[in-house]
């Protein structure tokens, strides 16, 4: 099968010509050809909530299934259903009904974001469910689910012993909802911690003497960093900072909740009722609590900030795939997943396949 494509973006360059599919892989790109649009990868989603309705905490495999024919609409075609605090019940029950295989677009697994997050750097996480470093806590919520992330604080006294076990369990470890210095982060960073959760967001910020987790990550090269480019998480001038200090190393997230692509009013994430008005989110006391991003606009905007349009998309797919340690997905090549996005000129889906087949 052929996709009647332009072009396609192969290794953040566009090559002209078509895509040849066989069965769920790649076979061949530039072939001769004409065609319209440019295929691109499937978009990989590390970080969200919910979508279309459907906030992932309280979620069934049916509520799964809509949430990801609601997603593939939007080019994404894997993702990590993500957790905010809860009490340990309740983080248990959700992660026992995260499917496995895919529900449309791929799940990967699981990010669980907290509970082991410092009580100064909460954001819009319920304090009363926050726990300090604890292994055998650790070790029921992966044996609940199919845990691959988690994100924690590493300046708690514990934390850097959760990370070994994370990294021996090959579940990736991520800081976020910090307070940790720069030493402390660098420390993470040595035993294991490769990722970092929103950057700039909750968490110490940078100054000249004390860059904090932010600069601490920024300057190194084995890290990679979430924005989320929605306009209202991050300026445009942090944006471009992050980029242009850690290029090849910044993936797209979301943060998205239950209301994206479903509308203002009130809704939860996990525990946490939340307002949407006017496009952002915020807990009912005014705290900034994720988003109503999409994967496509995240690209957009980054274009819009002047990011090159391969770079763009090389971060909404080939740098979140790598983050979670994922060869076959995010790329198009030959022997890669047939998981793949065709946009238009003003980045709009037109098509979305996962593997091989054509969806939505």
């Amino acid at each position: 099968m052929r996709l009647g494509v332009e072009a396609a973006l192969v290794d953040g360059r566009l090559v002209a010509g078509d895509v040849e599919i066989q069965g769920d892989r790649i076979a061949r790109v530039g072939v001769a050809g004409r065609g319209t649009g440019i295929a691109v990868p499937g978009f990989v989603d590390l970080h969200v909530h919910g979508f279309g309705g459907v906030d992932f905490a309280a979620a069934d495999a049916a509520a799964y299934r809509r949430a990801g024919e609601a997603m593939l609409a939007a080019g994404v075609t894997a993702f990590q259903p993500t957790f905010v605090t809860a009490p340990e019940e309740e983080l248990v029950a959700s992660l026992r009904e995260v499917p496995s295989g895919d529900v449309g677009p791929r799940i990967l697994g699981a990010h669980v974001e907290g509970p082991f997050l410092s009580p100064r750097r909460m954001g819009m996480h319920p304090g009363s469910a926050r726990r300090d470093p604890d292994a055998a806590l650790l070790r029921r919520l992966i044996d609940a689910g199919p845990v691959v992330h988690m994100t924690l604080a590493p300046e708690l006294d514990g934390a850097l012993d959760l990370v070994d076990a994370l990294r021996a369990g090959g579940v990736v470890a991520a800081c976020g909802h910090t307070d940790a210095t720069a030493d402390e982060t660098r420390s993470a960073f040595d035993r294991g911690a490769t990722h970092v959760t929103h950057l700039f967001n909750a968490m110490r910020p940078f100054t000249h003497r004390d860059p904090g987790i932010a600069g601490a990550a920024l300057v190194r090269d084995d890290v990679t960093v979430e924005l989320i480019l929605d306009g209202h998480h991050v300026s445009d001038e942090a944006a471009l900072i992050a980029w242009r200090a850690a290029p090849g190393r910044v993936a797209l997230v979301t943060d998205g909740m239950a209301a994206t692509g479903a509308g203002d009013g009130t809704w939860q994430m996990g525990p946490v009722a939340v307002e949407v008005r006017d496009g952002v989110v915020r807990t009912l006391d005014g705290v900034l609590a994720g988003s109503v991003l999409t994967m496509h606009d995240a690209i957009r905007n980054a274009v819009r900030l002047g990011i090159p349009f391969g770079e763009a998309v090389d971060a909404a797919t080939v740098v979140p795939a790598r983050a979670a340690r994922r060869t076959d997905i995010g790329r198009i090549g030959p022997g890669a997943l047939a998981d793949v996005v065709v946009l238009d000129g003003d980045v709009e889906v037109t098509r979305v396949l996962v593997g091989g087949v054509e969806r939505g």
